[in-house]
């Protein structure tokens, strides 16, 4: 009769545990590549940018990206923000890639950094912060990527 009344809460103790243990926090996710550069808006004051940004997620569960808000320099000339709100869902220990635009300062980019245009590699860094999660609880992780990018127009 005891052990009757003791069972329902030992079930949920046993539940909870398991939900704690397998609720891990995330890894970070890692940045791989972009591809499909392409400019949407040209203007004198500000030029848009389109691109997709590749990533790994090497967690084995999957998530969703809520929210970016990134800034990009060039050789270290700042070429522009990025911001993107829509929810993008992030596959298991795979790439994926995050559709972003650049708002680029003209006035920066071309007082500081035309020149860089002009070679095939170039020092790409990006600094901010994502907002990744699962089953609407989100955790805001910093980004402070930096390493040699080539391309060529």
């Amino acid at each position: 009769m005891m052990l009757s009344k003791k069972l329902p809460t030992l079930l949920v103790f046993i539940v909870l545990t398991n939900l704690l243990i397998s609720c891990s926090t995330p890894k970070e996710l890692e940045y791989r590549d972009f591809k499909n550069l392409e400019v949407v808006k040209v203007g004198f004051a500000a030029t848009t940018l389109k691109m997709e940004l590749i990533y790994y997620n090497p967690n084995n569960f999957g998530l969703e990206l809520n929210r970016t808000d990134l800034d990009v320099y060039i050789n270290n000339s700042y070429l522009g923000k990025t911001a993107q709100e829509y929810q993008v869902s992030i596959p298991k220990r795979a790439e994926f890639s995050i559709p972003v635009s650049i708002d680029v300062d003209m006035k920066n980019l071309l007082k500081n950094g035309l020149a860089t245009f002009l070679t095939n590699e170039v020092m790409v860094k990006v600094t901010g912060t994502i907002r990744v999660g699962k089953l609407n609880v989100f955790k805001t992780f910093n980004v402070n990527y930096e390493g040699k990018q080539q391309f060529s127009f």
